[in-house]
């Protein structure tokens, strides 16, 4: 692991002048972005998705309705909102397109997070055209939002490995650590399959609200309930499983590599996942209000963002890219 790769971590923009721009303008779109997913969590938590009606890209037939309802803006301001964060991630590949040289990690990380970028617009357009929105309750939708969720997650993953690499960070080398890079994989694809299930679960809490933790305990084991609800009793079992390999994970990694960045890291990924566990249990404990459906979601963001940059500090080579 580089010493540059150290500094980066602590100042993304720790490096040499156009460099240095290019990093601070990368960090800059995975937040834009994280802020875009947020936004997101709140069209569905508040019912809103149909607020354009079954019209992509237009609103209700409209470039801009006329006297907008409260729903009607709020999803226009998320079409809005990712319609920014596609021009910005745009422009994160055109400028590593001029900046870095051919195969270069940087060029690869933009060039995935665009194409990721596109893919989500796409699923984004494919559930309100097929009106997986609102107060739909098909079982179809939750595989559309496990798809979308899984797409997110890429794209936030491809994001945040362009800014490290762009702050410095070295490509990855799997030769001689393919143990550790398989535990480490496993840690991540165990987060994917976590946040899908908390991706159903939150549109079930949504879609089926129940009034205190006794009805809702009623209605997760009752015969007639509908599937989202039932899967709401394997979200937090899951959460406790994955957890633990990805402590596992995170352990195995600092004693493998003695970079800050990978101790810093590792001990990022511990302390969010248990603040994220208490937070799960409070909203369960509150009957999931949206703000902290937000903040849960934020949270999950968070810590597959310092999980992906765990495995690559800890499989990074020893040369920094030029």
């Amino acid at each position: 692991m580089s010493r540059t790769a150290d500094v980066a971590l602590a100042s993304p923009g720790a490096v040499a002048a156009p460099a240095a721009r290019f990093a601070r303008y990368a960090w800059a779109v995975l937040a834009v972005n994280l802020a875009v997913i947020l936004l997101g969590a709140y069209v569905r938590a508040s019912g809103s998705g149909a607020g354009c009606g079954a019209h992509w890209p237009l609103c209700n037939g409209e470039v801009l309705p006329r006297d907008p309802a409260l729903q009607t803006l709020i999803e226009l301001s998320h079409r809005l909102s990712s319609g920014i964060a596609l021009l910005l991630v745009g422009g994160l590949l055109i400028g590593a397109w001029r900046r870095y040289p051919p195969r270069h990690v940087v060029r690869r990380g933009a060039a995935y997070a665009a194409a990721f970028m596109v893919s989500e617009a796409a699923i984004g357009a494919g559930l309100v055209l097929l009106r997986y929105v609102a107060d739909d309750t098909r079982v179809a939708r939750g595989w559309w939002v496990a798809g979308h969720l899984v797409n997110t997650f890429l794209l936030v993953a491809a994001l945040a490995l362009t800014a490290w690499w762009s702050s410095g960070g070295a490509p990855p080398r799997i030769r001689g650590r393919r143990g550790l890079a398989a535990g480490l994989v496993a840690a991540a694809a165990g987060v994917l399959v976590l946040g899908v299930s908390g991706a159903v679960t939150a549109l079930g809490d949504t879609l089926f609200p129940v009034g205190s933790l006794a009805e809702g305990e009623a209605m997760t084991f009752s015969e007639s309930a509908h599937l989202f609800v039932r899967l709401r009793i394997y979200h937090p079992l899951l959460a406790l499983a994955v957890g633990t390999g990805v402590l596992a994970a995170a352990l195995a990694a600092a004693r493998a590599t003695p970079a800050d960045s990978v101790r810093r890291l590792g001990g990022a990924v511990a302390l969010l996942w248990v603040a994220q566990l208490l937070l799960g249990a409070l909203n369960v404990y509150l009957l999931a209000p949206i703000p902290i459906q937000i903040v849960h979601l934020l949270l999950s963001d968070l810590i597959w963002i310092a999980l992906v940059l765990l495995i690559a500090a800890t499989l990074a080579s020893d040369d920094t890219p030029g």
